[in-house]
Parts: C-alpha cells; structure tokens; sequence
C-alpha cells in the first residue's frame, strides 16, 4: 500500500458522554505511571480532546497520601479531564467523591480492569468482574453521588472461562452509568495476545449508551479497525500514545479523508521531545523531570534505526542539556524516516512492534 494511498472511510462522530460531545472518536486512556500533567498536555497539543489522570486510588485518597493528591495536578488548558478512580468499599468511595468536589473534571469513571495481581488480589480493578451484582452496587453509589457522569472500564472478563462482559455491562447499565469502557482482553490475558473484537460487538449490541473500546490502538488504521469491527461509539488510546503524540492528529485526518499520514521524521521527533521533557522540567523541577522523561525517549525513538547507543546515553542523563544533546544527535540522522512509517497501512507491523509494552 502506498504511503499516502486514499482508503474510503465512512465515518461521522457520534460520541457524547453526560454534556462532553467529542469531534473525534479517540481519547486518551488513564495508565498508571504515565498519565500526568506533561503527558496530557503534550498529547492535547496534537489533537488529543479529552484526557484521563492516571487511575487513583479512592482508599489513598481518603487516607490523604501526598502523590495522590498530586496526581489530580491540572490546569485549565487540561480540559474536558476525567479521573478514574479505584475501590471496592461503597464508603470509601463516598468520601473519595466528598474530596473530588474540590476538582474540576468532566467525567467520573470506576475501574473494573485492572489486571495487576496486587490490585485484584484486594478484590479491586478486575476483580470487581467476578462480582457483577457488587460492581452495580458501587455504581449505584457513584452515580448517586457523583457531580459529574459516571462511566465504567470493564474487561471481556476473569479469564477465558469467565468471559461475562455483556452480564457486567447491563449491570452497569442498568446502575445508571453515562457510557462504558471496555478492553477487549481477560484479565488472565492481562496485555497479551489479541484483542478479542467479537466480545466488543455483543456488549455494544447489548447496551444503549455510549461504549468506548481499548485495546491495540496502535495506529489510524487498527483504531479504524476498532470502529469498523465492534461498532464502537469511540476508541480509547493507551500504549499507543507512549511516545506517539501524533496518533491522535494522524487518526482524526485518517478518518475524515482515508488518507495514511506521513509519519514525523527526525527532526519533528526531537521538538516534540523537547517539549514533552520541558514540560516535564517545569512540573516536577529538572532533576525529577529528567528522570521521569528518561522512559519516553525509548517510546519516541522506537522504529527509528541506529537508536541503541543514544538510549543508552539518554538513560544515564541527568540534565536537560545532557538530554537535549542526545536529541541533537537523533536529527543527524536526517535520511532516516521512522520505519513504521513504511508500514503505516499494515496493522499487523504495529502490532508486533508494540506487544513487549
């Protein structure tokens, strides 16, 4: 397929959520770890409408624990937000909401996905999947409570024998959520293997409010593959974004024109990297910056050759100069185009590239 070959695409937005109507059907999903102020920011800059922080703990929260609080950082520009929230006590999750009110955010979600062993294990995240009549009842007491819409983040279930999705979905539904988010994986599958489309499609079938789907949106295509296949009303972007700002612009073009973007080059990689590591600078202070922003120089540089020396020497940098040299080094590199980009019409390279994150 030729780089900017014209696909026919057929596509209106339709997503509304409580009073949030989005142009575009993608968002950016909350990841643990990553989903702070400069990571927001640095997507919003590329067409990225609605963001989430990363998924906070209701029980720290209420406890008071410092990071937490932090997490909620934002600014006006950083809008419509959503915040996320994880528990399974109805009156933790009063008090958690008693403190929100102090916030400004756009949409409520609980998190009923989480597959990390810790979280589960304390009948958490995903382990709400095994309990649908209990995740209603926390529902309940969100939607009751909540000053904004509540939505949810379901997975296709426990494991390949728990696949109970649709049954957890009308629970949900039937509480009073504004819209649902579903990853198309189990629990037991965590990150692994592929997204299963079909669970998507009958949980959509089944509910009458908005369904956004996540799960190996890795490019304008495989998001256009979402859509097309489960009949979505949106697309939620996690991995995908990781060094990948412009998924976001690439894909409202994609699906208004049916035509693949080019991909950045070198020299675009690096401004946005250095934005993205200022950003950072100035919220956290330059050596806590550098060390956070340290991860995202592998991400940006994923697919461009020759990269392993200058990962090595952006690791061990410890100042903004260090990291921008390092980065000066990368647009030397002028002949050379990201290789994903060669492959922009082939969902499947970018599958196989992202599966180790």
């Amino acid at each position: 397929m030729a780089l900017r070959e014209r696909i026919e695409v057929k596509y209106s937005p339709m997503l509304k959520i409580g009073n949030t109507l989005f142009s575009t059907p993608c968002l950016l999903a909350p990841m643990a770890g990553i989903s702070d102020l400069p990571f927001r920011m640095i997507n919003r800059a590329f067409g990225c409408e609605f963001a989430f922080v990363e998924m906070v703990s209701a029980r720290a929260l209420v406890y008071g624990n410092k990071n937490t609080r932090e997490m909620l950082s934002t600014v006006p520009a950083d809008r419509p937000l959503g915040i996320q929230l994880l528990g399974d006590d109805p009156r933790v999750l009063r008090e958690a909401l008693d403190i929100l009110r102090d916030y400004r955010f756009d949409i409520l979600d609980l998190n009923a996905a989480c597959p990390v062993g810790k979280v589960t294990g304390r009948g958490e995240g995903a382990g709400l999947l095994k309990d649908p009549r209990k995740t209603g009842e926390l529902l309940r007491v969100l939607v009751d409570n909540s000053p904004v819409p509540v939505t949810v983040k379901i997975r296709a279930g426990w494991d390949e024998s728990s696949r109970n999705a649709t049954e957890i979905a009308r629970a949900a539904r039937d509480a009073g959520v504004s819209g649902l988010f579903i990853h198309g994986r189990t629990r037991e599958q965590g990150y692994s293997g592929r997204v299963d489309y079909r669970i998507i499609r009958e949980v959509k079938e089944a509910l009458d409010i908005p369904v956004i789907a996540s799960g190996d949106a890795f490019s304008p295509h495989l998001v256009k593959r979402m859509l097309d296949e489960t009949g979505c009303d949106g697309v939620a972007i996690a991995r995908g974004a990781l060094g990948n700002p412009w998924i976001f612009r690439e894909t409202r073009e994609f699906l208004r024109s049916g035509i693949t973007p080019q991909r950045p080059g070198p020299d675009e990689i690096a401004d946005t990297m250095t934005r993205h590591l200022d950003l950072c600078i100035d919220f956290y202070g330059e050596t806590v910056g550098v060390m956070i922003f340290r991860k995202f120089f592998s991400w940006y540089t994923r697919g461009l050759p020759a990269m392993k020396p200058l990962r090595g020497q952006a690791f061990l940098a410890k100042t903004r100069e260090q990291l921008l040299a390092v980065a000066g080094a990368m647009r030397l590199a002028r002949d050379s185009v990201p290789c994903h980009g060669a492959f922009a019409g082939n969902p499947d390279f970018y599958l196989s590239m992202y599966e180790s994150f």
